[in-house]
């Protein structure tokens, strides 16, 4: 249980597919620094579910595959349901370290940004390079004709406070939805900052190739960045 001089309510979702190895471990680290840790199990094949729940973390469970978009709109309704004024999400599969969950909340609970975005490219985070071409890629889409910028628009690893949970409606089920989480808050005027975080990429990592995930993000991205600046009905 973490402790923290204002006193807000912070809750950690993790939405994660087929990660028994590395879950227990992710939990456990995370729930010394939140008050509550919600494991949103997308209908994993393993035993991912059963081992969040003996780590001490609140275990939502879909029974199939809804995809990322979905398990992280589950896990912030969640929150809110519990009351949370800020939530922090991070990935089960080792890539995030917990324990730097304290400098990616900081700026919300400071009251210095509604949105904070655990960058992978403000510190010497080694990233594969055909993953760091995808990210670039999507974050430029994100970026272009904005004139305040990020650097990585792909991250899981970020804190949000209720404000700004209260301006985003999730409707990608996929990854698009990592994007539609930063245009939203945007539109809506909050304040969007980064903080270097470091990352683990395991060899067990996505099974998804970069290249059609990449393309299907960017254009997701696209079409999320249409809807949601370009058309009065986007929401």
């Amino acid at each position: 249980m973490h402790s923290n001089d204002n006193n807000m309510k912070v809750v950690a979702i993790i939405p994660c597919l087929n990660e028994e190895r590395f879950i227990g471990d992710v939990v456990a680290r995370a729930i010394k620094h939140v008050d509550k840790v919600i494991v949103v199990d997308d209908g994993s094949s393993d035993n991912t579910a059963k081992v969040a729940s003996q780590s001490g973390a609140e275990v939502i469970s879909h029974e199939t595959r809804q995809g990322a978009g979905a398990a992280t709109r589950t896990g912030f309704n969640a929150a809110i349901k519990y009351g949370a004024e800020i939530v922090v999400s991070l990935d089960g599969d080792g890539q995030h370290n917990p324990d730097e969950i304290p400098d990616v909340v900081q700026p919300v609970m400071a009251g210095k940004a509604d949105l904070v975005i655990g960058s992978r490219f403000l510190c010497t985070a080694k990233v594969p390079i055909h993953r760091k071409f995808g990210i670039d890629a999507i974050t430029w889409l994100y970026n272009v004709g904005h004139k305040d910028k990020i650097v990585d628009g792909q991250s899981g690893f970020r804190a949000y406070s209720r404000k700004t949970l209260e301006v985003i409606k999730i409707t990608y089920p996929g990854f698009g939805f990592s994007i539609q989480t930063l245009v939203q808050p945007r539109k809506n005027k909050l304040k969007i900052t980064e903080v270097p975080i470091s990352c683990i990429y395991h060899d067990s990592g996505s099974t998804q190739d970069p290249i059609t995930h990449g393309f299907s993000v960017a254009w997701a991205v696209i079409k999320i960045r249409m809807k949601e600046e370009f058309f009065k009905s986007g929401g």
